[in-house]
């Protein structure tokens, strides 16, 4: 019912998950992972409990082989099971049970010293699908952790996908204190639930979650002087909001102008937003 690919980034700081399915919000049974721990994949006839058991199998020490063979070797279930691990260094590992509907396989590697995928789909339209997924990650290693796995499931969706259409797609990426505020490992996790283009949709989110959920970096600070304070408080009170400060509140857009009610930086596509120079 469904296609991923779980990765850890060639640098090694981070691990993520995308999927793409004709099924309901795949996004809250397939994905899991922790930063340096890893990340994992349960699909098919998804046994959920995996999520669970087979990151505590990883922070236990486990290989991503190793890991995948105890999940496995304890479930009755196993030939209607797919999965995919990646473990703290790389490693990854791939199943698929003899009973997976056609066409369902998988495919593992490594990108670069640090970094590793395991990409696997089951009722797909074709081998085709799972190819086109790893040309997509590997050819995409200038990219950020989290639109190099978007452009591998876009990839697989291009070359056919889940041979019973499109529903909902989802993104899960963590790494270090890359969480809201820096107080959690969660870099990414969007999901499109109900959709008819689902892995477009979930590109849109990913727009969205830079700009809301990422600190800005210092190439995309613009120094606040007090001519440009001036400024920013007479934009917010064009836009009703007694302060400037009060306006970035209200938006959202904390991670992205400097701290305090006279900040020492605003983030020049913020900035653009208050002007009015972009849509």
């Amino acid at each position: 019912m469904t296609f991923s690919i779980v990765a850890r980034s060639d640098d090694g700081a981070s691990w993520g998950v995308a999927v793409a399915s004709k099924f309901l919000a795949v996004g809250s049974a397939v994905p899991a992972a922790a930063a340096d721990v890893g990340a994992i994949a349960t699909q098919a006839d998804a046994n959920i409990a995996y999520k669970y058991l087979g990151l505590a199998h990883l922070d236990d020490g486990a290989t991503a082989q190793v890991a995948l063979d105890r999940l496995v070797e304890e479930d009755d279930g196993r030939e209607h099971r797919q999965v995919g691990i990646v473990d703290s260094d790389g490693n990854a590992a791939t199943y698929t049970g003899s009973e997976c509907f056609a066409w369902a396989g998988g495919v593992t590697g490594r990108s670069g010293e640090l970094g590793g995928y395991a990409i696997q789909g089951n009722i797909l339209t074709g081998p085709e699908v799972v190819e086109a997924m790893e040309t997509a990650w590997l050819a995409g290693a200038d990219q950020p952790v989290e639109r190099r796995l978007l452009a591998a499931l876009a990839a697989g969706d291009a070359a056919g996908g889940d041979s019973r259409g499109r529903q909902s797609a989802a993104l899960l990426v963590v790494r270090d204190g890359a969480g809201y505020g820096g107080h959690d490992d969660v870099a990414v996790d969007l999901r499109v639930d109900d959709h008819a283009d689902p892995v477009t949709e979930l590109a849109r989110l990913v727009d969205l979650n830079e700009l809301y959920l990422t600190a800005s970096t210092p190439e995309e600070q613009v120094p606040v002087d007090d001519a440009l304070m001036i400024e920013l408080e007479a934009l917010a009170k064009a836009e009703g909001k007694d302060s400037f400060h009060m306006w970035v509140g209200s938006e959202n857009y904390e991670m992205r102008v400097g701290p305090g009610a006279r900040p020492d930086w605003i983030d020049r596509r913020i900035l653009a937003i208050l002007r009015g120079e972009t849509a």
